[in-house]
């Protein structure tokens, strides 16, 4: 790994990042980023220069531009997307990896580490002592190339910062349009204010912000990345297939690998790269818990079938997981040595204040079907109609099968 050792922060931008992936799928070509609604959400500069705007229907975009590729991306796939993208920034480049926001990646970097960053992913880097600064300073950076702001040159920088970079240090469209109107143009203008000028006029949350980045309260070190965010299992076929029963063959092979490494852990998305003589299709499905080998196996299924790679035949078949994380989990009311004696003063002042859950299937539509209470001091399962402090006779019971009697008495009475 290269720029392993202390530098200066590295900012790398690829936003906005669903557009940046389609483009990097298909360099030189017109692309957009579709809706759900199959509506126009970002465009390239090509597609913009070609009359391609937000807001258009995809179908009124084509016919602008005939050459524009046009697709769907969902917030999953793009997530999981980002998240492979991260672990590659951190094989790659640095143990310090910060991409909290998708677009935006912070690393730690040498000055020549981050001219290989900028080469490699031929995105703007911006590198400084600090991350706000290193965001401003990638804003203003070509493709491919590194701005760098010295320490010495840190207030000139910030005076010629143009004020349509301020949305990286959290201040609104609204109140840049207002200080536009105004007549600014760059930070040198805003820091001319008093900071009770700049809270008023900003808004509190917004002013105190900007105000402790002037006073140089800023964000230095990246933290150390953590690595194993995403697990993969692959299979390559000496021929491709091209049947669903092969498909899902190779997939009940490839889930007990990956539920074996996730070790109880939680993941948010399923990934499924299928290798194929046309390229490389993916999709990426959000995932529930439980997490099974059957319900991965089905939705991963799905999502291939989805891809449409089938067809085409799969040489090689990848499934990933991704947004690891462990279940969280809630041992008592009162954690410590003195828990169980806790407990046992309760239930003798209270015998009905605490009760248990037992889960039946937390996923059924019928709440009496999901959980049922259950005695803390017996076992017994409660009634689901009564609350855990009320206690339960069996007297409905008993007036029940005696309003039967009469009513069976009062038929008898009239026979003949």
């Amino acid at each position: 790994m290269g720029g392993r050792t202390p530098g200066l922060t590295a900012c790398v931008l690829l936003t906005p990042w669903p557009l940046e992936h389609v483009r990097r799928q298909h360099p030189g070509v017109p692309v957009a980023v579709l809706g759900e609604d199959r509506r126009v959400r970002q465009a390239c500069p090509l597609a913009r220069a070609a009359g391609v705007q937000a807001g258009l229907r995809g179908s009124a975009a084509l016919s602008r531009c005939p050459e524009l590729h046009a697709e769907v991306v969902p917030a999953p796939e793009a997530q999981a997307v980002w998240a492979e993208l991260l672990e590659q920034l951190y094989a790659r480049f640095s143990d310090r990896v910060d991409g909290r926001v998708s677009g935006a990646a912070f690393l730690t970097l040498s000055a020549s580490g981050a001219r290989d960053l900028a080469a490699a992913l031929h995105a703007p880097v911006g590198l400084a002592a600090s991350q706000e600064l290193a965001h401003l300073a990638a804003l203003g950076a070509p493709p491919g190339e590194v701005r760098a702001v010295d320490s010495g040159a840190e207030q000139a920088f910030l005076h010629l910062t143009p004020l349509a970079h301020l949305g990286a240090l959290g201040v609104p469209l609204s109140s840049l349009e207002k200080l536009h109107f105004l007549g600014l143009r760059d930070l040198g203008g805003l820091m001319a204010w008093s900071a009770a000028q700049r809270e008023a006029f900003l808004g509190v949350d917004v002013g105190k912000r900007l105000n402790r980045f002037l006073r140089g309260q800023r964000t230095g070190a990246v933290e150390p990345y953590r690595p194993g965010q995403i697990l993969e299992a692959a299979l390559a076929f000496d021929l491709p297939l091209t049947e669903p029963a092969q498909v899902d063959a190779a997939l009940r092979d490839l889930m007990p690998v990956l539920i074996a490494e996730l070790r109880g852990r939680l993941a948010a998305t399923l990934t499924v790269h299928a290798d194929t003589l046309g390229g490389r299709l993916s999709a990426t499905r959000a995932l529930k818990w439980p997490l099974d080998p059957p319900g991965l196996t089905r939705v991963a299924g799905l999502a291939l079938h989805g891809a449409g790679a089938l067809p085409l035949g799969i040489d090689r078949l990848t499934v990933q997981l991704g947004g690891l994380a462990h279940p969280g989990r809630m041992v008592g009311l009162w954690a410590g040595l003195a828990e169980l004696e806790v407990t046992k003063t309760v239930l003798g002042r209270f015998p009905q204040a605490l009760v248990r859950v037992e889960w039946l299937d937390p996923w059924a539509y019928a709440t009496d079907a999901q959980y049922a209470w259950v005695d803390w001091v017996t076992g017994q399962v409660r009634p689901r109609d009564l609350t855990p402090r009320q206690s339960w006779t069996p007297r409905p019971a008993v007036r029940r099968d005696q309003a039967v009697q009469r009513v069976l008495a009062f038929f008898e009475g009239q026979g003949p």
